[in-house]
């Protein structure tokens, strides 16, 4: 320090202006231009491509996104409509099925009665034929029953 204020004090300027100046502004110009074109540039270009695949992936991924939504969405449709189309066979398979078991038990009551009123008919009908063929007989049955509970001969 003590040296530069005794150059001060001498009239020395601190830093000498001359023709050096020049060659280092040019060297400085020749380093910028070279680093530039060789480093910065290239930087920048690495950079720009990397900013635009991270866009270009994050507006891929976006847009597979909402396809998959898409598909998604599509994909509950359809089950929504199979679950719809199950629904209405299983009613129908129901409503056969009540149909069927409606038509069975009325023909299988209708059978029963059938049978019901054939045997009571041929009931009858045998009745009648035991009826007509015991009624003549009847006045000399109850005569032998009396007979044989009285002991006597009843007239």
């Amino acid at each position: 320090m003590h040296q530069a204020a005794q150059a001060l004090a001498a009239g020395h300027p601190l830093i000498d202006i001359d023709l050096t100046v020049f060659v280092q502004f040019g060297l400085f110009l020749i380093l910028f231009v070279a680093s530039n074109k060789l480093l910065f540039q290239p930087y920048l270009a690495l950079r720009e491509r990397r900013k635009e695949g991270i866009e270009g992936a994050r507006a891929e991924a976006e847009r597979m996104g909402a396809q998959a939504e898409a598909k998604l969405a599509d994909y509950e449709k359809q089950l929504a409509g199979a679950r719809h189309r199950a629904n209405e066979e299983g009613r129908k398979v129901r409503g056969e099925g009540i149909a069927h078991e409606k038509e069975v038990t009325d023909k299988a009551r209708a059978d029963a009665q059938k049978a019901i009123d054939d045997a009571t008919s041929r009931m009858r009908a045998e009745t009648d034929a035991a009826r007509l063929q015991l009624l003549p007989q009847a006045s000399t049955l109850a005569k032998q029953i009396a007979t044989k509970l009285l002991g006597r001969e009843v007239a």
